[in-house]
């Protein structure tokens, strides 16, 4: 019986020191760090498809301004309501187990959170701390935040955003990735939180080749195929 409490305390011991870890969702610390998060350039048209990531003069990190210009966008949560409003855009954050992992290997993290609106546009809900279910504490963390149109309810989840996003159907947008160590509950603080080295970034479109496209291009491919054939 002692033997199993011995046991018992030090897998206890164990879990407490490899905690998972932790992040402060937010993309604003006023002073020191500022990220904002853009509708498309325009909601129709070639300009949809833009992408484009980047501090302007607007953002800091580490109270330091950056240099994009963002001159035509509109912040998410301009609007009340509607399309691109901040109850119907949502964010989350994907991360793995180590440095500069490969995108394909994120996973998105919860909670998924939406964003503030009026003066506060651009900028997430405040107040949310994520708990990471596959990076441990202390630990290194690939990180990348994404967002993505969910005006018509039916993307409430990254893996559903996503596949409807490269389907060409919604408008979503990533910052890039970037690594950070992590902390957890009652844990040293990094010098900024995890996600405060996001960059700013815009939601845009994928531009999805029609289906007469590929049909097109099958047809080129028949008659290379059967020239070859024929020589």
């Amino acid at each position: 019986m002692k033997k199993l409490i011995i046991a018992a305390f030090a897998l206890t011991t164990a879990a407490s020191v490899f905690a998972q870890g932790t992040i402060s969702f937010l993309n604003r610390q006023a002073g020191v760090y500022v990220q904002h998060v853009y509708q498309p350039l325009a909601n129709t048209g070639a300009n949809s498809f833009v992408s484009q990531i980047g501090n302007g003069s607007a953002d800091l990190l580490n109270g330091v301004a950056g240099a994009t210009s963002w001159a035509g966008y509109s912040l998410i949560g301009v609007a009340a309501t509607g399309q691109y409003s901040g109850s119907a855009t949502l964010t989350a954050l994907l991360t793995a187990p180590g440095s500069s992992q490969p995108e394909s290997s994120l996973v998105a993290q919860s909670p998924i959170i939406a964003f503030r609106t009026g003066a506060a546009a651009g900028f997430t809900v405040l107040g949310t701390t994520l708990t990471t279910g596959n990076v441990v504490s202390p630990g290194t963390a690939t990180i990348e935040m994404v967002a993505w149109d969910n005006s018509t309810g039916q993307y409430p989840t990254w893996a559903a955003a996503d596949v409807a996003w490269k389907a060409g159907l919604i408008a979503a947008g990533k910052s890039g990735t970037w690594n950070d160590t992590l902390g957890g509950f009652g844990s040293p603080v990094p010098s900024l939180p995890p996600n405060l080295q996001a960059q700013s970034f815009n939601l845009y479109y994928q531009n999805v080749p029609e289906p007469s496209t590929f049909a097109l291009a099958g047809l080129g491919l028949a008659a290379l195929v059967a020239f070859r054939r024929r020589s």
